[in-house]
């Protein structure tokens, strides 16, 4: 069957190819699953996370940058299924931690400048002080 029949016969078929990479994930995980193609519960997507993170963590010690990338997305890909298990929506989920980890290094940022340095004339140990600082402030905030 050619290419072009295969996806007009797809239940994959309709979902945009040309949505950010988490949302696509995302969809066709989801279409997937309607169909029945799906673990029976979260511990089976959590035990194919172990299963994809090992397989990383050995392309990692080959070196090979090519499996490498294979393995990260595949990783990349239960997480979002380990997200739709758990229906938390991965894009808004990475967009809150990509938030948080702006808000933190602003605040070594700012912390540094208060103190006559700049993140180049710091160092990891510093930064990474301040940033735990960051984060107990916050908790300290939410309570």
């Amino acid at each position: 069957m050619a290419s072009r029949q295969k996806e007009k016969a797809s239940i994959l078929r309709g979902i945009p190819k040309n949505l950010p990479s988490l949302v696509l994930a995302y969809r066709l995980s989801q279409k997937a699953s309607q169909k029945g193609f799906d673990w029976p519960d979260l511990s089976g997507v959590l035990k194919k996370m172990d299963e994809e993170l090992s397989e990383f963590r050995d392309a990692l010690s080959l070196r090979n940058r090519r499996r490498i990338a294979e393995e990260l997305g595949d990783l990349l890909f239960v997480l979002v299924n380990v997200g739709r298990f758990l229906g938390i929506d991965p894009e808004k989920a990475l967009k809150g931690t990509l938030k948080k980890f702006s808000d933190r290094f602003h605040f070594i940022e700012d912390s540094l400048r208060q103190a006559g340095k700049s993140v180049r004339q710091s160092n990891l140990i510093e930064m990474d002080r301040l940033w735990e600082e960051a984060k107990r402030r916050k908790r300290i905030r939410s309570k």
